[in-house]
């Protein structure tokens, strides 16, 4: 019977270790397919995993082929013709073999400055017959707290294909060679603070003769462009070598690249088109214009209309009352505006600005020198025609005041997104790199003899109760993360922390991003297209790009002071228009399809080439007028090409691009806004979508049927 017992006992412990030592080899299993397999693994996680965006949509959808569906979402057809060509023009010789020395660049700014200052190194290298060395982003070097495994430039764009691509244009390296790297190392080679759009006659007259003495040059770029935007006409060439930078040579790294894509088909999956939404609302941007004032208690919460029980819904977990939340409002309000004005007091100071520091942003708003508001964005779309259900997505990194800022358009749209609700953290988290972990609190600086000595004198200050000298200072902290907390304390802003340096190096990839989701989307419409140094920004970027791609796709470039004059017409009532107002946008934003693209050349263009590369990088496929039936619209297509100055024809080879028939550009010239379909209001909606309520819907909607004539622009 013991013997009996003994061997069970003996038993089970065997089983035990069998399962003991199971378990761990399926953990060390499970270890190296998480270790070894990422590209499935997160081909898998993707699968399963349940982004924060619920797609909410009408039971209906709209024909492609209706009046409507064309209207909103359709082509441009005044600019169909126009094709993107960056190719030499004409006889274009490759890089000499013998240059007369090397160009280092380190560039400096956020996402659309360097994107702009790398096309415009580039120009200049070949100018020069100069080699270029691939240029360092300075937001992107290893001090800055990045991965150690992405080089700077690598950081953010794929240096092969970079390198690749303009192998016929000039000549570039990874690296200066070991000579020239002490040399740098040492200072001892001449360095150019470039100024901001030079011309070519400073490099040919300040620049080649040091570098052909050195063989090596170090230029400095920090303002967004190093080369002026308009060239002389012999320099044409240059412009279009620009373009092959802009358009093909610079493609970002490759998991940033499939990153965005996904993002794309998340955007896509549900089968409707949508829309990109660039607010603008940087703090710079806002200082150097004078908007501290758009950050106050706006109306439409003091109106307290459909979409504020929307917002307060978000915001009632935190503010379990209606005056609770407005002061919430207010004190947000205070902090964002100060900073915003202690932003414009530094400008000032460093020559940036010379105007007032107390500037009227009422009076700056009339003039359209202020960001439209994503509610006055909101407003614009849902009186074009866009329905509550349409898909938006807003670009262009942080904005400044937060989602607090998003409020109104959350209201006015229900499916409004960004990368962070169509992408998980593990998939934003694995295109920084392995990083190493900070330490978020601000860097302590060790304590100086003088500190110490005060602090070895208050402990050894004798037997109590004799008077203790008081003890050293502390030295202040902020715990509130992005609150700002020393706007109340100081004048001066402190220095920025490993890990806020770190976060800028990161907004590169979060604009990265962005800016492939606003160049390939249906609709594009920029809330403001001005930097904080008055330059064009990045949707100025992405207006040019989609400019080159396909000019045809929808690009709204609202004039702000036009708007601004209508919104202002019907401030007290802005939700229960009238037939002539709408009428008033809708013409408005058609227009700026054409009229604020040709506005732009005129005024964009001087400052960022990028922004508006047409004529230079487009040409024209077959005369309209050799399809068109209509007798009257080759003449608008010839006027828009004239006020474009489009006129080189496009090669050969490109004539089987596909045109769509004359049926269909006569109905898009001439849309149907009579029809009830197309007037989509400020209606209230909510969850359930009954019958009912579809009804009443409708009953509104036939309300404000648009009275403008077809085709009337």
């Amino acid at each position: 019977m013991k013997e009996g017992k003994a061997f069970l006992k003996s038993k089970m412990k065997w089983v035990g270790l069998v399962g003991l030592v199971l378990s761990v080899f399926s953990l060390f299993v499970h270890f190296l397919l998480a270790r070894f397999t990422e590209d499935g693994f997160s081909e898998y996680q993707s699968s399963i995993t349940i982004f924060s965006w619920r797609p909410v949509f009408e039971a209906t959808d709209l024909s492609r082929t209706s009046p409507l569906y064309r209207r909103l979402w359709g082509p441009v057809g005044q600019l169909e013709s126009l094709h993107p060509h960056a190719n030499p023009k004409g006889y274009y010789a490759d890089p000499s073999a013998q240059s007369n020395g090397y160009i280092f660049v380190r560039i400096q700014g956020g996402f659309h400055e360097i994107r702009s200052s790398i096309c415009d190194v580039v120009a200049v290298s070949r100018f020069l017959n100069a080699t270029l060395v691939v240029p360092e982003i300075q937001q992107t070097t290893s001090k800055k707290g990045i991965s150690s495994q992405f080089k700077s430039f690598a950081y953010l764009y794929n240096e092969e294909t970079f390198m690749a691509a303009l192998a016929k244009d000039v000549n570039i390296v990874k690296t200066l060679p070991k000579s020239l790297k002490s040399a740098r190392r040492n200072k001892e080679i001449p360095v150019f603070r470039v100024p901001y759009a030079a011309s070519p006659y400073y490099y040919l007259h300040n620049v080649l003769p040091i570098l052909i003495k050195h063989s090596v040059v170090e230029l400095v770029v920090s303002d967004g462009g190093c080369l002026q935007a308009i060239l002389p006409s012999d320099l044409e060439e240059y412009q279009s070598l620009r373009c092959r930078v802009a358009f093909h040579a610079l493609r970002f790294r490759q998991d940033v690249q499939d990153l965005a894509t996904n993002i794309l088909h998340r955007l896509r999956a549900p089968g409707r088109p949508f829309i990109a939404f660039d607010p603008g609302m940087t703090r710079d941007a806002l200082a150097y214009h004078g908007c501290s004032e758009l950050f106050q208690v706006p109306a439409f919460i003091l109106r307290r209309h459909h979409w504020c029980f929307y917002s307060l819904n978000l915001c009632f977990k935190y503010c379990p009352s209606f005056d609770m939340f407005i002061l919430f409002w207010s004190l947000a309000k205070d902090v964002h505006a100060e900073l915003i004005q202690h932003r414009r007091a530094w400008m000032r100071k460093r020559g940036i600005i010379k105007g007032q520091l107390s500037v009227n942003s009422a009076k700056q708003r009339l003039k359209g020198s202020c960001p439209l508001t994503p509610e006055e964005v909101g407003i614009l779309l849902r009186a074009y025609g866009y329905s509550w259900d349409t898909i938006i997505y807003v670009s262009g990194g942080e904005v400044f005041g937060g989602q607090r800022t998003l409020i109104p358009l959350h209201g006015l749209f229900e499916n409004v997104v960004d990368r962070t609700s169509l992408s998980t953290s593990w998939e934003l988290s694995r295109i920084y790199g392995r990083e190493a972990n900070l330490d978020e609190s601000y860097p302590r600086a060790p304590p100086s003899a003088q500190v110490e000595t005060k602090l070895d004198a208050w402990k050894n200050s004798g037997p109590r109760p004799r008077p203790l000298p008081p003890p050293p200072a502390r030295p202040k902290t902020y715990n509130i993360e992005g609150w700002w907390g020393w706007v109340a304390e100081s004048d001066n802003e402190p220095e920025s922390t490993v890990v806020e340096l770190r976060t800028n190096a990161h907004k590169l990839l979060w604009e990265a991003i962005d800016y492939t989701v606003a160049v390939e989307a249906d609709v594009f419409i920029p809330g403001f297209d001005r930097d904080g140094k008055g330059h064009p920004n990045f949707a100025s970027l992405v207006m040019g790009h989609r400019l080159y791609q396909s000019a045809a796709s929808k690009t709204y470039r609202p004039d702000r002071k036009e708007v601004v004059r209508l919104l202002d017409q019907i401030q007290s009532h802005i939700y229960h228009a009238n037939h002539s107002w709408l009428t008033s946008i809708r013409r408005h934003m058609r227009s700026s399809l054409i009229d604020g693209l040709i506005k732009a050349s005129n005024k964009s263009k001087s400052s960022s080439f990028l922004s508006h590369p047409v004529p230079e990088c487009s040409c024209l496929g077959p005369n309209p007028s050799e399809t068109l039936s209509n007798a009257s619209t080759p003449s608008v297509h010839l006027q828009v090409h004239a006020a474009l100055d489009v006129v080189h024809r496009c090669p050969v080879w490109m004539d089987g691009e596909k045109n769509l028939s004359s049926n269909e550009r006569d109905n898009e010239e001439d849309i149907d806004e009579n029809d009830p379909s197309s007037s989509r209001l400020f209606l209230q909606h909510t969850g359930s979508h009954d019958a009912g309520g579809e009804d009443i819907n409708l009953k509104e909607e036939s309300q404000f049927e648009d009275q403008e004539e077809d085709g009337g622009d």
